[in-house]
């Protein structure tokens, strides 16, 4: 055993995989669907209130309600954002729930088949079939949905769906971003802005 996992850790060192394993290195990859959702948001704010603005003051609109349509943008922007991510995450989060659902039925009605495809997934990453077999027995008696999760589903807690902190960002995002145009537009001489 003890020279099967030496084994094992000799192959994980030459290869690169994403195994969730702890380590001392700060990798910021658990935070990339809250960076996505922040992204969104900013974009989405910069672009929407700029068009907002121009598009009230093309329209020979005031100072002011170009200044409460920016303002408009900005809050109405926030919320839609917020929400549409809320959404999206959450249709995500019911569908890792629903896959591991339908993954613990298959292991209580085949677990020895799901063993094998367990296996079969470590062979194929290179290891040898004993070793494989091996690995996945530790695994599994270590946290046996987490390892079937992990490596069959492609789900790990690192990155599962998060739907209110994705919202949060793409509102506070969203709002940031919209901010540029309107203080653009505060700044801007009342002259120049509106033709």
């Amino acid at each position: 055993a003890r020279n099967a996992l030496r084994h094992f850790k000799k192959f994980l060192a030459q290869k690169r995989f994403s195994f969730p394993v702890r380590s001392r290195d700060s990798h910021r990859t658990g935070g990339i669907g809250l960076l996505r959702a922040a992204v969104l948001g900013a974009n989405d704010g910069i672009v929407s209130t700029s068009s907002l603005v121009l598009g009230v003051a093309a329209a020979h609109g005031t100072y002011r309600s170009v200044l409460v349509a920016g303002i408009a943008g900005l809050v109405s922007g926030a919320m839609s954002m917020a929400a549409s991510e809320y959404v999206s995450v959450h249709s995500q989060a019911d569908t890792e729930e629903a896959e591991l659902a339908l993954e613990r039925t298959k292991l209580k009605k085949d677990n020895k088949g799901e063993r094998q495809t367990l296996t079969a997934i470590y062979e194929a990453r290179g290891l040898d079939p004993p070793l494989a077999k091996q690995v996945a027995q530790q695994l599994i008696a270590y946290d046996e949905l987490g390892a079937y999760a992990r490596d069959e589903l492609g789900i790990s807690e690192k990155f599962r769906a998060h739907p209110i902190k994705a919202s949060l960002a793409a509102a506070c995002s969203s709002a940031v971003g919209a901010m540029m145009p309107l203080l653009v537009t505060a700044i801007a001489p009342q002259a120049q802005l509106i033709p």
